[in-house]
């Protein structure tokens, strides 16, 4: 891990999640290289499904960069898991309002 304070210590964001998993499940798997803090997986607003990524925290920095080593790239459940440092909020790209692109369909109806 390179020092630019960029990254959060001890916070994983974890890609791949098979939307089947629960947080629990999740917490499983990243204890095989550590102590697990808290696990997240973040559900859609409107249908509540997984979205298939989510938040593991590690006890420690080293904890998570294990926790990397072991699951970047490998297989849960048939999804291929993307494991890395999360990064704080504020260095995000801001998301677009309205997300559907605009409205009702007025059109020949």
């Amino acid at each position: 891990m390179d020092s630019n304070a960029s990254v959060q210590g001890n916070k994983l964001y974890v890609g791949g999640i098979p939307y089947r998993s629960t947080e629990d499940d999740l917490k499983k798997a990243f204890e095989e290289a550590g102590t697990v803090v808290s696990a997240s997986i973040i559900s859609d607003r409107m249908t509540g499904r997984s979205r298939g990524f989510g938040f593991v925290e590690m006890a420690s920095e080293a904890e998570a960069q294990a926790a990397i080593d072991r699951w970047d790239g490998k297989d849960l459940d048939g999804r291929t898991l993307s494991v890395s440092f999360a990064r704080p909020q504020g260095e995000r790209p801001p998301r677009r309002e309205g997300g559907f692109g605009g409205g009702f369909n007025r059109g020949g109806y």
